[in-house]
């Protein structure tokens, strides 16, 4: 009986420092999370405060980057929480990492698209409402996401480009520069006067308040064809009088050289007919 006493004694002095053991290890866990979440939370807006101040970054990225600071505090908080009571933690990680390495060879595409998508909200080779040739698609961008760039065409057509094959392909940017150079080449016939010609053209540029003074336009004889004296005309403009200037001058160019009885020739070809003599 005595023995008993004394065994059930000892039980509940051990389970007694067990609970006393576990229960500090508890509490301890619980202050690492509390403290975990609130060193996150400051971590993320202190993040987000700092991409704030770069010029170049998208609020998209700073978002994403700044949870992303967060997730590894967490990741962390969980690793020092497993670590208070006692479990290893070392084949835990490297559990994890093989799990992630599969997960990445997995999803390497998507991964690589959201590299691209990091890479151009960062560097910024094209913004919302450029119009732009990339990755063998030509539009306007509406939106740049981590993983997707959708543009749409002249004509109104949706386009969705992975982001990795516009940030691996040659991008054109024809918004990127707030004036553009136009350019024209106008055949004239042999028999006109090239002085008059340009002249005339030259007429037309004047009078147009679209053209820029400075860079000034340029008018010259560039190819003696086939058929015709080619005429090359280079002016620059604002970008959003690009399209409105071509269409216009284009038809000023063709009425003035009409006036001025100047011929814009077809294509011809002169064929020489040899016959020979009868037999």
């Amino acid at each position: 009986m005595d023995l008993s006493q004394e065994n059930i004694s000892k039980l509940t002095t051990d389970l007694s420092a067990i609970a006393v053991d576990y229960g500090l290890s508890l509490l301890g866990a619980l202050a690492l999370v509390i403290v975990g979440f609130i060193i996150a939370g400051w971590a993320r807006r202190a993040t987000a405060r700092a991409l704030s101040r770069v010029d170049n970054i998208d609020p998209t990225l700073q978002k994403f980057l700044s949870s992303a600071v967060r997730y590894v505090v967490l990741v962390l908080v969980g690793v020092a929480v497993l670590n208070q009571f006692g479990i290893q933690t070392a084949s835990l990680l490297a559990v994890l990492g093989a799990a992630g390495l599969a997960i990445g060879l997995a999803l390497q595409g998507t991964l690589s698209d959201m590299a691209a998508g990091i890479m151009l909200l960062f560097f910024r080779p094209i913004n919302v409402g450029d119009y732009v040739e990339a990755g063998g698609e030509s539009g306007t961008v509406d939106n740049i996401g981590l993983f997707l760039t959708e543009l749409t065409t002249p004509d109104n057509v949706q386009i969705i480009l992975a982001n990795s094959d516009v940030w691996g392909s040659t991008v054109k940017n024809y918004s990127h520069h707030p004036i553009r150079r136009v350019d024209w080449t106008i055949g004239i016939g042999y028999g006109e006067n090239m002085d008059e010609a340009m002249a005339a053209i030259e007429e037309v540029i004047a009078a147009e308040p679209r053209v820029l003074k400075d860079p000034e336009a340029q008018v010259m004889i560039s190819n003696l064809g086939d058929s015709a004296v080619d005429v090359t005309i280079r002016l620059w403009t604002e970008q959003d009088h690009v399209w409105p200037i071509r269409w216009d001058l284009t038809k000023a160019f063709k009425e003035k050289l009409d006036a001025k009885g100047i011929e814009i020739p077809f294509p011809q070809r002169t064929v020489h007919m040899v016959q020979e003599a009868a037999e």
